[in-house]
């Protein structure tokens, strides 16, 4: 046995119960404060932090799909607190009614935020100063690169090493390399070459469009506002706060930032499917025929509002997203004065139009009153004498009603939905199960009510539609810097990182001796086809044969070419290994 065999064999006092009790007394450092910061920083600014927040902040919106949100309709998250009063207020006071406003989403929101600038930053400076550095030397033994090859210039071509080098820099120069020739008046030229920066060109453009994305959303939901508004045929809706019939401001929003626009509807039509069978009375296209003003002293602008295809004015864009019915009525209390006169909105409920009614007359004397039931824009029977809208044209047009009076509830202040009626502490005057009957009215047609109440008339139908206001400042930036991420995306995809090294030498007999090799930063399937076209290239150049079986064996051409060129570095190490780990010898193609 070897003396280094034998020295090699622990004797008992070198046992493993000494390490482990010398790993066991050793303490380690102690960080420290700034230590600690540092270490912080690092794990924070990594990318797979990074990541992790990304994936945590879809994790984190997802309650805002599941529970109703205060911002988007405060009298929803109200009931749904009253419904389930068990959990209902620890839901809230977690904050999960307003889930993208909550301390623990804004939390995730500004560590993502600080996690990409942390990443973006570092990277960049560093892709800098690689770019203004020069390629990395030459290898001894290009042999050990993941793609080798030689070739050989025969001696009559009269191509020294020094020319042979030069003019391989200039091919790989109009390639897209960034080449530096060294010793090419030595024995020995060689020159490092390098491409496919802008792989990590289109990284850091991702990265820091995911950066702009995310402060772009964060100023939308900071200055942004939304709002609706139901628009009847002829009414004009003015940009201010009081014109909105529901609004949502941002966190950061002032009155001030409202343009002075109006937009007025001037006629919808419907276009309805009168062909098919299956679908016969579908609506399959809207039309809103608009008057718009920039400003109140700007000239008026006649536009069309469509599905999908918003008019925008003051940075704000306007969608047509809801139609119906809205009848014309006319109430008169029981002194005769008209107490409300003007469309009513329908509530759309079932096919063809089918639409709930509710008015509220709050100003009728001596007693307020309030009336229920439902617009049928064709109205029929069935045998059991139920009505029933037959089509969604205004053919045959009837308004079915229930009325009631008494304390409408009106007067506290509390909010109430217009569209429904609290019946429990009103008193009925008419309805289908009371002496009086129900009230059905075609146009033109008027009803006075039992005991001297007043009367309603039926005036005639228009139009209406719903539209939501949506301005947000920073959705054309966030729209841009998506595409830029996707852009970056795609480069940082499809480019690779390629450093090419080729080194000359002239044997005894005068042919001059050329070997190459290539290595990827990072896995690179194409890498064997640049090889291979850099080979093409430098043999068109020199005009030297494509077949192997035109010159000396290739085998042989590559020994020779190795020794001549390796002789002084034979038992020298290679300065340069693969990213994946030592590879061995190619042989020549």
């Amino acid at each position: 046995m070897s003396e280094r065999v034998k020295a090699n064999k622990l004797s008992p006092a070198q046992s493993p119960a000494p390490v482990a009790a010398a790993k066991a007394e050793a303490a380690l450092p102690v960080l420290g404060p700034v230590g600690m910061l540092r270490w912080a920083w690092t794990q924070l600014t990594s990318m797979k932090t990074a990541l992790f927040l990304l994936l945590l902040l879809a994790v984190a919106a997802v309650p805002g799909s599941l529970f109703p949100q205060r911002p988007a309709n405060p009298s929803i998250v109200t009931q749904y607190i009253k419904d389930n009063p068990d959990y209902g207020k620890l839901l809230d006071t977690l904050q999960l009614y307003d889930v993208y406003s909550s301390a623990w989403f804004s939390a995730i929101y500004i560590l993502l935020f600080i996690s990409l600038i942390g990443c973006v930053v570092p990277r960049a400076i560093a892709h800098y100063k690689a770019m203004r550095s020069q390629p990395p030397r030459t290898p001894k033994r290009l042999s050990r690169l993941p793609e080798y090859g030689t070739l050989v210039v025969p001696a009559d071509a009269g191509l020294p090493a020094s020319d042979a080098i030069r003019s391989a820099a200039g091919l790989l120069r109009n390639r897209g390399y960034r080449v530096e020739v060294r010793d090419d008046d030595g024995a020995r030229p060689s020159l490092g070459a390098e491409r496919g920066f802008l792989k990590e060109v289109g990284n850091l453009v991702f990265h820091t469009s995911l950066i702009g994305v995310l402060v772009s959303v964060a100023v939308g939901g900071l200055f942004g506002y939304s709002g609706q508004r139901i628009l009847v045929e002829g009414d004009t809706f003015v940009n201010t706060l009081v014109g909105y019939d529901q609004f949502t401001p941002g966190t950061n929003f002032q009155s001030s930032q409202l343009q002075p626009y109006s937009i007025q509807l001037d006629k919808f039509a419907v276009t309805f499917d009168r062909e098919s069978r299956g679908k016969f009375g579908q609506p399959i296209d809207f039309t809103a025929d608009v008057t718009t003003k920039e400003t109140p002293d700007a000239p008026a602008k006649q536009e069309v509002l469509k599905v999908n295809d918003p008019v925008t004015l003051g940075g704000t864009s306007i969608y047509l997203t809801g139609n119906g019915y809205a009848p014309l009525v006319t109430v008169r209390d029981g002194a005769g004065n008209v107490a409300f006169q003007g469309p009513v909105v329908g509530r759309l409920q079932g096919e063809n139009y089918y639409s709930s009614v509710v008015i509220k007359v709050p100003d009728a004397k001596p007693d307020q009153l309030g009336f229920a039931g439902f617009f049928l824009p064709t109205a029929f029977k069935t045998e059991e004498g139920v009505s029933f809208s037959g089509d969604p044209e205004l053919i045959n047009p009837q308004l079915t009603l229930n009325s009631f009076y008494g304390d409408l509830g009106l007067d506290d202040g509390a909010p109430q939905n217009v569209f429904e009626l609290d019946v429990k502490d009103l008193t009925p005057l008419n309805a289908r199960n009371l002496d009086a009957g129900g009230i059905t009215l075609a146009p033109g047609m008027s009803y006075t009510l039992p005991d001297g109440k007043g009367s309603i008339s039926f005036d005639g139908v228009k139009r209406y539609v719903g539209v939501d206001i949506h301005h947000n400042p920073g959705q054309l930036y966030a729209l841009i810097f998506a595409l830029l991420a996707v852009a970056g995306l795609i480069i940082s995809l499809y480019v690779n990182r390629r450093r090419v090294w080729i080194r000359t030498g002239t044997h005894e007999d005068g042919r001059t001796m050329v070997e190459y090799g290539l290595l990827a930063r990072g896995e690179d399937h194409r890498l064997a086809a640049e090889a291979a076209a850099i080979r093409k290239l430098l043999a068109e150049e020199w005009k030297l044969p494509q077949s192997a079986g035109a010159t000396e064996d290739a085998t042989a051409d590559s020994a020779r070419t190795q020794q001549t060129l390796s002789r002084q570095d034979h038992n020298g190490a290679d300065s340069l290994t693969s990213p994946a780990g030592p590879v061995g010898p190619k042989k020549d193609q």
